[in-house]
């Protein structure tokens, strides 16, 4: 063969390669089932009980804020082994505790629902060191708040679903910054940039705010070629800028997650048979590999 043809030929392998080339994720789910899932598709440990947030933390434990339940009328956080054993337990003393995340020196932040909501930081003992009232309306206590975080400059980012609006607080509970949403804000997302992305439940959409409030991106169903997104609930931005986003509302076998790039290209979904959605996730690799930088959540 002439070295032309060959070269020509070689370029066609690995374009081909590049097409089949399937992108894989490894992720923790939870909502009414709890597990992680591999990359290849297999179960590689679950928990017995129904969460709504959850982290799988850098020593293999996984954090989990559990669903109100016989054991937890209050609901709970709870931080396990990965034979189930408890480290940390902290039972909610309201109608819901609806997120949880690891802060500064390993205390645990989480959020109550209730006829007095409320953000708090405990540490290992139980004892409260953050405590202030969320301000949000107090008739449906299931849609007060959501995913609240803490951020690098110690504030903490809190959606409140039925007030539509995203507003960050500072320690001692004054509202420092806030933004009106186009439907009820379920994840808010601060960005390296200093941008938020957030999720609205049943608008099916995700969208991306400056630090004036200002829609800079935006992703819905009719960016998509078919409608896949009910109920965006959870959300991620991945270190190489994608977005992946769950259809929690999707309680038919199909599509449970989205990821695109910042053209909205479908880059990777995941299917399963289940009947009812993904709440929240966290991707935990691509392709075997463990997320190269830091992926916002």
């Amino acid at each position: 063969m002439k070295p032309r043809f060959l070269a020509l030929l070689t370029l066609a392998c690995v374009l081909l390669s590049d097409r089949a080339h399937a992108v894989t994720h490894s992720f923790l789910a939870t909502g009414a089932e709890t597990y992680i899932l591999s990359g290849e598709g297999k179960v590689t440990w679950s928990y017995p009980a129904n969460t709504r947030d959850g982290w799988v933390l850098p020593n293999g434990n996984v954090l989990l804020a559990l669903s109100k339940s016989k054991e937890y009328p209050g609901g709970a956080v709870v931080e396990v082994k990965r034979d189930g054993t408890k480290v940390f337990e902290f039972k909610g003393t309201q109608a819901e505790v609806n997120t949880a995340q690891i802060v500064d020196g390993g205390n645990i932040m989480l959020t109550e629902a209730g006829p007095k909501p409320r953000l708090i930081e405990v540490n290992r003992e139980g004892k409260i060191l953050v405590e202030f009232p969320i301000q949000c309306q107090l008739t449906n206590f299931h849609m007060q708040s959501r995913m609240a975080r803490k951020l690098p400059n110690g504030n903490y980012l809190i959606p409140q679903l039925h007030d539509k609006v995203v507003r960050e607080y500072d320690k001692t509970g004054k509202i420092v910054w806030e933004v009106q949403t186009p439907n009820w804000p379920f994840t808010a997302i601060r960005l390296a940039n200093g941008n938020t992305l957030i999720n609205c439940t049943y608008g099916h959409t995700s969208i991306e705010v400056d630090a004036k409030g200002k829609t800079v991106w935006q992703l819905s169903n009719t960016d998509l070629p078919s409608p896949l997104i009910k109920d965006a609930c959870g959300a991620q931005r991945l270190p190489n800028g994608n977005t992946v986003i769950t259809s929690y509302g999707n309680s038919k076998p199909g599509v449970k997650l989205i990821e695109v790039d910042r053209d909205k290209k479908i880059v990777w979904t995941h299917e399963n048979e289940k009947k009812h959605g993904i709440h929240h996730f966290q991707i935990l690799d691509t392709d075997g590999k463990s997320l190269e930088g830091e992926a916002m959540r």
